[in-house]
């Protein structure tokens, strides 16, 4: 009887001990899951940027083709050309997502106000080459548009995502920390000024 009772004893020892093992082994998957959809989220969101890092690249490959001609209809009028040139100079040495937005943001105020400046010149107006290079760079300028919202979109999710629990011991754990948002400045939410001296 006492080995009856001894070999019960184990048989309830060792059903715990898988119990306790199959918890773990679950525990251990769904913490795998977590992670792997955090590190889901956070590779759409690079891949989103990179989006518009394409298209900022497209649009700072056409400013040489409209600083031609800017030059060769406007060559008295260097100031507003040079915070497009100082602008792309800018973007082209940022490496970081912060110093290419705030490169971007330089570059579309310095294209804003080159475009309301040429405005008033007819003659740099009806000229082929520049409606067309404006044109391309107006429809850049909105598909970036586009992207950055969808990029805010992406970083709202991932950052709300890292914020809930458990995911949140597990984004610590993996160091996966919070991205900021693109968000306009105060100089974007502005018209472009010319002016005419």
């Amino acid at each position: 009887m006492a080995l009856a009772a001894l070999t019960l004893n184990g048989l309830i020892a060792l059903g715990v001990a898988f119990i306790l093992v199959l918890a773990l082994i679950a525990a251990a998957g769904y913490l795998v899951r977590i992670y792997h959809s955090l590190v889901t989220l956070r590779n759409n969101l690079d891949r989103s940027f990179s989006n518009i890092e394409g298209l900022l690249k497209q649009r700072s490959d056409e400013l040489p083709k409209l600083i031609g001609t800017w030059k060769s209809y406007l060559p008295d009028e260097p100031k507003t050309l040079e915070a497009v040139i100082e602008a792309r100079r800018a973007w082209t040495r940022a490496a970081a997502p912060e110093e290419k937005a705030q490169a971007d943001r330089q570059l579309t105020s310095a294209l804003k106000t080159l475009f309301a400046f040429a405005a008033k010149y007819p003659d740099l107006k009806s000229n082929a080459n520049f409606r067309q290079l404006q044109f391309r760079l107006t429809s850049l300028e909105q598909e970036i548009a586009a992207q950055r919202v969808s990029y805010n979109q992406r970083v709202n999710d991932y950052n709300a995502r890292l914020a809930q629990l458990p995911a949140k011991f597990v984004a610590a754990c993996a160091r996966l920390q919070h991205r900021p948002l693109l968000q306009a400045v105060e100089t974007d939410r502005e018209n472009a000024t010319v002016s005419f001296t």
